[in-house]
């Protein structure tokens, strides 16, 4: 289950982003906080929007009605990149000739006064902006609509390098996954919720590293619960990633395993996602 940061992440994924923070300082220039923010670039209609991931503040009372302080600078980052689109034989778009439509998205981790979004909503539609709030209502509601279709079993070790980009990646390509990043809140129990993971998704990722490989903990667990599936349902449910290992040592690992087609980490996470999709729809 994702969180409403990785809804943020994910939202709008197709469209060019550039990627920075804003920051949020007090009246005697004190740094309060850091507002992840994107500015979106849709080449197609020749249109730029913002969208703002407000985290959980104990300093700014609501960061929401100040950001929009920042929108002309935000706004500038187009003369700062020089991107274009457009195959060769056509004629190419810059991010320079898109034009801002004035559509502004406000994920916040605190949910946000009714008299704050009638600030923050007057104040961008006089300057003819319109603004759209998203909270947790919103990332529950998604999450309940979006069953995870595979499992990701990988080594915590790798979650920063590989886990993490590969399930935000899959997510993009509307390929929901059980993550333990997504999928676990506080208080849960992590072998139940494991357990539950892999009985009701459709397929299982093994993120195959040389970590991976020489886990016998929890890695190794899920591995064995997963073979087992296949087993029983006599289904092929193991959808392998290999990084940094050679077919002696999956084969050591698993014989079985070593005979199954995998997709490379080397061809990048992209190529990666996409494969993995179509494993998955194919069922």
């Amino acid at each position: 289950m994702a969180t409403l940061r990785e809804y943020f992440k994910k939202d709008q994924g197709r469209s060019l982003c550039i990627d920075k923070e804003t920051p949020i300082q007090g009246a005697n220039g004190e740094h309060l906080l850091n507002v992840l923010t994107r500015l979106h670039v849709d080449f197609e209609s020749n249109a730029l929007y913002i969208s703002f991931y407000v985290p959980h503040s104990e300093k700014v009372e609501c960061p929401s009605r100040v950001i929009l302080n920042s929108i002309n600078q935000i706004l500038a980052w187009k003369n700062e990149t020089y991107v274009e689109s457009g195959f060769k034989g056509q004629e190419a778009s810059t991010i320079k000739e898109c034009l801002f439509t004035g559509r502004i998205y406000i994920y916040s981790e605190d949910d946000v006064k009714e008299e704050n979004k009638r600030y923050v909503r007057g104040r961008a539609a006089e300057l003819g902006q319109s603004v759209k709030f998203r909270e947790q209502s919103y990332a529950d509601e998604r999450n309940r609509s979006e069953k995870p279709l595979a499992f990701i079993s990988h080594d915590s070790r790798d979650k920063e390098s590989i886990a993490s980009p590969l399930a935000l990646q899959l997510q993009k390509y509307m390929c929901p996954v059980w993550y333990d990043e997504y999928s676990l809140k506080v208080g849960d129990s992590l072998r139940e919720q494991i357990e539950k993971g892999l009985k009701e998704c459709l397929k299982c990722i093994l993120i195959l590293t040389p970590n991976y490989l020489s886990n016998e903990g929890w890695g190794k667990k899920e591995f064995d619960s997963v073979f087992t599936r296949e087993l029983i349902e006599n289904e092929k449910v193991i959808l392998p990633v290999w990084h940094g290992v050679s077919k002696k040592e999956v084969y050591e690992y698993s014989p079985a395993l070593a005979d199954r087609v995998a997709a490379n980490w080397n061809d990048g996470v992209e190529n990666v996602a996409r494969r993995l999709k179509r494993a998955v729809e194919s069922n």
